[in-house]
């Protein structure tokens, strides 16, 4: 009973939700499109001519949002998942923190990069806390790839979540990065637990 009434608030949500209704009219493969769009407009992370990767990529919409507003720049999409092509995006079937998916990144550039963006999460289990921590684990799998791979005025973006991991992974980000900021754009749900940490200039 309990599974049934969550599914229809689920369901009630979804037929309410603006952004996914603006995302099926644009074209775009899930309403987070309109979180880096957000962070984007705050922070301006984004220009033509430059080396982007899109780490945890699938469905898709940040690297379509990238590749239709952005043509000059080289764009690396990878997931573990399959994914539709994008027009102007090398796409990878892979592990991020496999090093030979990062020397074929790397290879495809053939220079370092300019900004890394992440909205990766894992497959949730249902224990909220469990799922805080391996999400947290992987943001910071996504910040030691940005340090390795960006330019010295290279930028960072990554979901992460409060919980356990969150004061951590700022800690990590501040002796890395010399500005640090935490963002929740008004296209994350309210009742999510998500933010967003962007980091500029290597230290």
């Amino acid at each position: 009973m309990k599974k049934n009434k969550f599914s229809k608030n689920w369901i009630i949500k979804q037929k309410r939700d603006i952004y996914i209704k603006q995302s099926k009219i644009e074209g775009y493969r899930s309403r987070a499109v309109y979180k880096l769009q957000e962070i984007n407009k705050k922070f301006k992370i984004l220009n033509n001519g430059i080396n982007i990767v899109d780490l945890g990529a699938a469905p898709g919409s940040w690297s379509q949002f990238i590749s239709r507003k952005f043509k000059n720049s080289k764009i690396v999409s990878i997931d573990l998942k399959e994914m539709e092509e994008i027009k102007n995006i090398y796409q990878i079937k892979g592990d991020f923190t496999d090093d030979v998916q990062q020397k074929k990144i790397i290879d495809y550039f053939g220079d370092k990069i300019d900004v890394v963006i992440s909205d990766m999460a894992v497959n949730t289990t249902g224990n909220k806390n469990l799922d805080s921590i391996v999400t947290g684990e992987l943001s910071i799998e996504a910040l030691n790839f940005s340090t390795n791979t960006l330019k010295k005025q290279g930028c960072f973006v990554s979901k992460i979540f409060m919980g356990s991991s969150f004061n951590e992974i700022i800690k990590i980000a501040k002796k890395k990065f010399k500005e640090v900021s935490i963002y929740k754009p008004p296209a994350s749900r309210k009742d999510s637990k998500e933010s967003f940490i962007i980091c500029k200039y290597l230290r």
